[in-house]
This record gives structure tokens, C-alpha cells and sequence, in this order.
């Protein structure tokens, strides 16, 4: 018991002490950032949000392989969900036009799971009890800055991902020119929350569309960026989390705010590329997309029409296996369904009829 008192009290004072340290250095910092667009003479960079022009014309004996990082709870919601993830990551790892080098599951438990064998893990430690303040993705930055601390991470960029990701195709490095890639999120908002946002981006900084709209996930980001982001991040989501209003104006997204806070403090800006990912149901069809993320609920009447809200005649959400992974075969959608849904519901299947002792 004596032992066990000591860790912990030791866990605190070094949480503490590398808080304040990064607080101190962020204050302190050079945080000069310009926004990537066409008054960046240097990039050859279309001004809407897309990718750098001349990307076609990467050599295949050059590659900028990147890490993929997923971070996880030992919860059975997360576990079945990274066992599917990781699936599909080794399928397309080795194909044509794959970046895609190695894989970590971040899992911040605190101790190891059953999964071990089966996915390349790192165990972080969990914030001490009672600092998440029962916001459980605070863990995330956290988890991030004892792998990137611990880790021997073979490759020089990083693509943060999460377990309800399922890629649907070889990933290539996205990222360029030591901006990061990331996907625009429509419901992160900058200028909307201006004065809430100056409390961390203060004006000296620079203008507030210095802060990207997006959120830590999906992004590919070089690793020494990420490694000087990553306290940063963890300290900006605690304040923002300890201050009453800011947590009422982000609620439930107040991480990926502090995520693109900490990146433009950092002077890491990030290309903005709408086909990294799509959401199910509202993103219709696959296109040139590389990741399918199934945060929102699917449900359809069996005449093929959305009823979101509604419960509908079938579904697939991935709500509905909270305490236990699906089973194998799950009924396809009914005629009419979009590509998409379709999609994602066959490679779940796909999933599951091959990963050993499913579920």
C-alpha cells in the first residue's frame, strides 16, 4: 500500500511540474504562424481547401511513411472497434500509393488488455482521478505526450486516428511543406468564438483564422511538430476545461479546439482536405475519400429512407454495441441506401468474418 501511495503521489508531482513547465514555455514561446493559402508565394497550394498542386507528381522512391496512432480506452466499445480499424489498416498497408508505415494503439488505461497479441500497443497512464473531471477524452493529449515521450517511433510523421475509422483505401502522406493535413470540420468555428478563444490565442499571437478549423483526428503532422504540440495540447484542453466558459460554449468538441488552438501556437498551420474522410449517412458516396468514420447513426426505413432521430426499421449505430462487439453478418441495408452506409456496413462484415475469435 505504502509503494502504491508513493507511485501515485509521484504521478501527481510529475503531471504538475509538466503542466507548469509547458504552460511556462507556451507563454514564452516564438508563435509567429501564417495561414496557408495563395499569399504563400513559396507553396504551390490551391486556395479552396485542397490539396498541394503538385502532389501527382510524387516519386514512389521517396516515401514519407507516417506512423498511425490510435488512442483507445480498454473498454469494450473501443476494443471491438480497434480490432476492425487495424484490420483494415494491414490490408492496405503494403499496397500502391501507401505511405502507411507502422501502427500504435495509444491505450490509456493504465494497464494491459487482451488485445496485446493482437495490436501493437502502447499502455499510457490515465490523468489522475478526478482531472478529466469526467471528460474521459482529455486522456487523449495526455496519452500522446507519454507515447511520443517513450516510444521509439521509427518514422518521421504522424497520422492521429480513432477507432471508428475504417480506411478504405492506401493512405499517402497528405501532409506537406511542414504544414500538417487535416479535415475540416464544419462545426468547429474560430471566428464564431473569438472572445472565448483569445483567453488562449492572445492577440500578439496573431489573427485568429491562425486557428485551422479542425480537430486532432484526422491529421497527419510530423513528429517533432507534434512532439512540441502535444503538451501544449494537454494544457490548453485542461484550462479550457476548468474554465466555465469555455467548457459551455465547446461542450463535447472542447479538445479538438484546444488540439487547433495548440497548433497555430505552435505555428504548425495544416492543408485543409475535405476528402480525408467522410460521415455517414450525410457523406453519400466513397469518391476519393480514405476514410469512412461512422460517428453518427445510420437508420433507414426499409424502403431506403433516412429517418435520423428516428429510430428506424434498419440501423446500424455503433451505439448499439456499447457493452458488446456485433456479430458477424450484420443484415445489409435495404435498397436505395447510399453508397456510403453500404459501404461501411460491408466492410465491418468483412471485418468480422476474418479477425480470429470474433467477438
Amino acid at each position: 500500500m505504502g509503494c502504491g501511495n508513493m507511485f501515485f503521489a509521484i504521478l501527481i508531482s510529475f503531471s504538475v511540474a509538466l503542466i507548469t513547465y509547458n504552460i511556462l514555455i507556451s507563454a514564452n514561446a516564438s508563435l509567429k504562424q501564417e495561414f496557408p493559402g495563395p499569399s504563400r508565394s513559396s507553396l504551390s497550394v490551391d486556395p479552396i481547401i485542397k490539396m498541394p498542386l503538385d502532389r501527382s507528381r510524387g516519386n514512389a522512391k521517396s516515401k514519407r511513411l507516417f506512423h498511425t496512432a490510435v488512442t483507445a480506452s480498454d473498454s469494450a466499445y473501443n476494443a471491438w472497434q480497434c480490432r476492425v480499424m487495424y484490420y483494415w489498416f494491414k490490408k492496405f498497408r503494403d499496397q500502391p500509393n501507401s505511405e502507411m508505415g507502422g501502427f500504435t494503439r495509444v491505450l490509456h488505461s493504465g494497464k494491459p488488455d487482451n488485445l496485446m497479441d493482437e495490436i501493437p500497443t502502447f499502455v499510457a497512464q490515465p490523468l489522475p482521478a478526478g482531472m478529466d473531471q469526467g471528460y474521459i477524452v482529455l486522456n487523449r493529449p495526455w496519452a500522446f505526450v507519454q507515447w511520443l515521450k517513450e516510444a521509439d517511433i521509427k518514422e518521421d510523421y504522424i497520422l492521429m486516428a480513432e477507432p471508428d475509422h475504417i480506411i478504405v483505401k492506401p493512405i499517402p502522406n497528405l501532409s506537406r511543406d511542414g504544414l500538417g493535413a487535416a479535415f475540416p470540420f464544419f462545426y468547429i468555428e474560430p471566428k464564431k468564438y473569438e472572445k472565448v478563444l483569445r483567453k488562449y490565442l492572445p492577440e500578439e499571437s496573431g489573427p485568429i483564422t491562425n486557428i485551422d478549423p479542425i480537430g486532432n483526428s484526422p491529421v497527419i503532422v510530423g513528429k517533432e511538430s507534434l512532439k512540441k504540440i502535444a503538451p501544449t495540447w494537454m494544457n490548453v484542453s485542461l484550462a479550457m476545461k476548468k474554465d466555465p466558459e469555455t467548457d459551455k460554449a465547446f461542450g463535447w468538441v472542447l479538445e479538438m479546439y484546444a488540439y487547433a488552438v495548440s497548433s497555430a501556437l505552435h505555428g504548425v498551420g495544416n492543408i485543409l482536405y475535405k476528402e480525408f474522410m467522410i460521415q455517414p449517412p450525410w457523406d453519400k458516396e466513397i469518391g476519393k475519400t480514405y476514410i469512412i468514420h461512422y460517428t453518427y447513426g445510420c437508420d433507414y426505413t426499409m424502403k431506403g429512407e433516412l429517418t435520423y432521430g428516428k429510430i428506424g426499421e434498419w440501423r446500424f449505430d455503433k451505439r448499439s454495441y456499447v457493452r458488446v462487439a456485433p456479430p458477424k453478418n450484420l443484415p445489409l441495408p435495404p435498397a436505395g441506401v447510399p453508397e456510403s452506409v453500404v459501404t461501411l456496413v460491408k466492410m465491418v462484415n468483412e471485418a468480422t468474418a476474418n479477425i480470429p475469435n470474433w467477438p
